[in-house]
């Protein structure tokens, strides 16, 4: 089962909301209750569907629920905007409270990490429990956004195949040290094909822009605000580094650390069993 479910965010952009299971309805089979509501957010350049085989996991016990954000996926990219951090934490609240999953579990990667503890630290009423995977809260700076501007200048567009597209973000594109297949998956999720091949769902130009506003920043403030029960998961060569990763977690309340062997950035499709082995015990700790 897949179903649509469709939201208005803030400034009433059109948002698309996703479950990809029936939620539990009665006693699972170990005797407990079902769960709380589990919002799930992808990254920068995600989509909902991202997160499909977590969800379908999640749903034994918990109505999860995936979000495609602005500018992403099938949501609303409107050409003006806004793309901003304000823009996309309200529509994550707007999501929680059409869906009535408040307080809910948030569980973000990368971009919606960050989302995710910006609306933990500003609506806590909202949120039970949060799941930061692979999402740095030092800033980037100018030369990362540049980086990433020239980065997207060099992609081979169109695409001739989905096999073209993931052999070159799996293994040709410059940015990968080696042959990574799970990278390549990733992005062919996020390509539809055009009269003239295989091109992005989303515009670089508003991923730039979406970008913009928290690359320059960093974000230990509104981490130290973060006072629910809060998972912090890097994969081992993902973009978190264990220092930071262990910072973070000192600075919050409830702090706590885990990490992915043989993962990078991309930890939940990297290593799918490993990464539902250290969200597990920490989804049953915290919630009702």
């Amino acid at each position: 089962m897949v179903r649509r479910i469709d939201l208005t965010g803030a400034d009433g952009v059109r948002l698309a909301a996703w479950e990809f299971a029936e939620p539990p309805k009665g006693p699972g089979d170990d005797g407990t209750e079902p769960g709380g509501g589990v919002l799930l957010l992808h990254g920068l350049m995600g989509r909902a569907a991202h997160w499909a085989e977590t969800a379908r996991w999640l749903s034994q016990r918990y109505r999860a629920v995936a979000l495609d954000q602005r500018g992403h996926g099938q949501s609303g990219k409107p050409a003006a905007g806004p793309y901003t951090r304000e823009a996309y934490v309200a529509d994550a609240v707007a999501a929680i409270e059409q869906l009535g999953l408040g307080p809910v579990t948030l569980i973000g990667h990368s971009m919606g990490a960050l989302t995710g503890w910006q609306l933990a630290a500003e609506r806590p009423d909202l949120v039970n429990a949060l799941v930061i995977c692979d999402m740095r809260a030092s800033a980037l700076g100018a030369s990362s956004q540049r980086e990433w501007e020239e980065w997207f200048r060099n992609w081979p567009l169109p695409f001739a195949t989905l096999a073209d597209v993931r052999k070159w973000f799996g293994e040709d594109d410059p940015w990968v040290e080696r042959p990574n297949p799970a990278r390549g998956d990733f992005f062919a999720e996020v390509m539809a094909e055009g009269a003239d091949g295989w091109r992005p769902v989303f515009s670089p130009h508003q991923m730039l822009a979406a970008r913009s506003t928290w690359v320059h920043d960093a974000h230990w403030d509104t981490l130290a605000q973060v006072r629910c029960p809060t998972l912090v998961v890097r994969g081992l060569d993902g973009e978190l580094g264990r220092a930071e990763a262990h910072e973070m977690v000192r600075v919050l309340p409830q702090g706590r650390y885990a990490e992915v062997p043989d993962a990078g950035h991309y930890l939940h499709y990297d290593q799918p069993e490993a990464w539902r082995s250290v969200l597990w015990p920490f989804l049953t700790a915290t919630t009702p």
